[in-house]
């Protein structure tokens, strides 16, 4: 069985202010690296007026691997000063699958590596503390596509589970189920059953 994990519960962000500098983290759960850069990127563009982004993430390198994949940039502060600490933060609470931005907009006064480090720690900390930290199981995303006729059967069974899902409704109907790692088998079999194998799966 896989293991669970810790990670964030919503996206959430922490604003507050340092000898005239503006901190303010930004926080959401992602399920990707590609997903991560994602939520980096758009942060980036909507505070393009900032002196600073600094980004880091923690990343399951798949659902059912124990790799993390870890990144922070310090984004111009001094080497060290920010990055780092952000990441650390999402390191010592064991959070996974989590993206964080902090946004700094300059104040005036310069306040050493050894501040730039409690603040941006503290950012992200805050921001963690508004977002909530939940317990997760891995989970994959099972593609099921189906005609008309055995789209009500598939749909019955995806909610009388109560998993996450997307419908498409086209010439077929297609389904997009976020289901937790260690049932996804059961659930394949379980709709080749339902629909006498009419069910098509990826």
């Amino acid at each position: 069985m896989s293991r669970t994990y810790l990670t964030v519960d919503a996206p959430a962000t922490a604003r507050f202010v340092v000898q005239g500098s503006e901190f303010i983290g930004h926080i959401r759960p992602v399920e990707s690296a590609e997903a991560a850069e994602t939520f980096v990127e758009s942060i980036t563009t909507e505070y393009a007026d900032a002196t600073h982004n600094v980004p880091a993430y923690r990343v399951r390198v798949d659902a059912d691997s124990d790799m993390l994949r870890a990144y922070s940039s310090d984004d111009g502060e001094p080497s060290g000063s920010a990055g780092k600490p952000a990441l650390n933060v999402l390191v010592q609470q064991d959070i996974e699958n989590c993206a964080v931005v902090v946004t700094r907009y300059y104040g005036g006064t310069n306040l050493g590596v050894g501040g730039l480090v409690r603040a941006y720690s503290r950012a992200v900390k805050e921001a963690l503390e508004e977002a909530g930290v939940v317990e997760q199981r891995p989970h994959e995303h099972v593609a099921v596509t189906v005609e008309y006729d055995d789209s009500g059967t598939v749909r019955g069974i995806i909610e009388s589970e109560g998993y996450e899902f997307d419908a498409t409704y086209e010439a077929d109907v297609s389904f997009d189920v976020r289901v937790p790692l260690e049932e996804a088998d059961a659930f394949r079999d379980r709709l080749r059953s339902a629909t006498s194998g009419r069910v098509d799966l990826e």
